[in-house]
């Protein structure tokens, strides 16, 4: 389970009730967390990063297996976003002339003023 507040994600364990681990970096609100389908190196192979979006217009990754800074920052569009609203990680098909099928990953987010970005 994954709770939010202001500039804090919060990762709890739901059948102990215990918090795990704390996430700090952000600036303001948080508004969406998302696991990440992203694997960090000498893991098990479920995901272990999550990322996060704020008013403060970034969208942080964090590896839930430590407190440490977060492992990667991405920063919305300063005149158009006005802070991250929501995000989702999408598969979309590419198109190839063979008969294999490859999806590449993409994060989707939406911001305050309307525009939704496909990072990817």
């Amino acid at each position: 389970d994954i709770k939010v507040g202001l500039g804090v994600v919060r990762l709890w364990d739901i059948r102990s009730g215990q918090q795990i681990q704390v996430f700090n970096g952000h600036t303001d609100l948080v508004f969406a967390v998302e696991y990440s389908p992203f694997i960090i190196k000498n893991s098990i192979s479920n995901s272990n990063v999550i990322c996060s979006g704020s008013t403060d217009n970034t969208i942080r990754f964090w590896d839930i297996r430590s407190n440490k800074n977060e492992l990667y920052m991405i920063k919305g569009n300063e005149k158009e976003d006005c802070g991250i609203w929501c995000l989702k990680f999408i598969g979309l098909k590419k198109k190839d002339k063979t008969k294999n099928v490859t999806y590449d990953l993409h994060l989707c987010y939406g911001s305050r003023n309307g525009p939704i970005r496909i990072w990817g």
